[in-house]
């Protein structure tokens, strides 16, 4: 089965969100940055679906893998993906791919964007939190505290913004004309 173009283009457009919004960032002491990474994660799995939001991602993560300074304060390279926030990159493909499966289980129901994109948040969160852990000899406590209590607040609008804009696409696309195919 080919793959129409514009679903291709979609995933480079989101892998290139993903670079721009890791960039709109606020520097933290312990080297975890608040920053608007996940809000492309969340459209990417949302928009995409599973296989297709999970590859932008993966697009994301092996441009900067390969020292494009895409990652947030023009970061890039190996040095990035194994350093103390590596996990929570590698956890933008979990989160794309869950949400993106999640919202195709039930995609009817308004609930379900939220909700799919919150469960992608935590296995980003519960992935990127145990590799802090362990390359920094964090408990998970105060592992806790530095990297997931400070940014619940504004993961919890990015998940609201994020929803709104998928369902304002989703709305734009059942209003979109169709085209009758003449009767012969």
């Amino acid at each position: 089965m080919k793959t129409p173009v514009k679903t291709m283009v979609s995933a480079a457009l989101l892998a290139a969100l993903t670079a721009v919004c890791s960039q709109i960032a606020i520097p933290l002491p312990w080297g975890v940055p608040l920053n608007l990474g996940t809000l492309s994660v969340f459209l990417a799995g949302a928009l995409l679906g599973a296989k297709w939001g999970f590859i932008s991602q993966l697009v994301y993560v092996l441009l900067g893998a390969v020292g494009v300074p895409v990652f947030a304060g023009f970061r890039g390279g190996l040095d990035a993906l194994t350093g103390p926030t590596g996990g929570y990159l590698l956890g933008y493909l979990l989160a794309a791919l869950l949400i993106g499966l999640l919202v195709q289980y039930r995609p009817q129901k308004k609930w379900m964007l939220p909700l799919s994109m919150a469960c992608g948040l935590a296995v980003c969160y519960a992935f990127g939190t145990a590799w802090f852990m362990i390359l920094t000899g964090t408990g998970l406590l105060a592992a806790l505290a530095q990297c997931v209590l400070l940014f619940l607040p504004g993961d919890a609008a990015k998940i609201a913004v994020a929803s709104l804009v998928v369902a304002s696409l989703g709305a734009l696309r059942l209003r979109q004309p169709t085209q009758d195919v003449p009767a012969a």
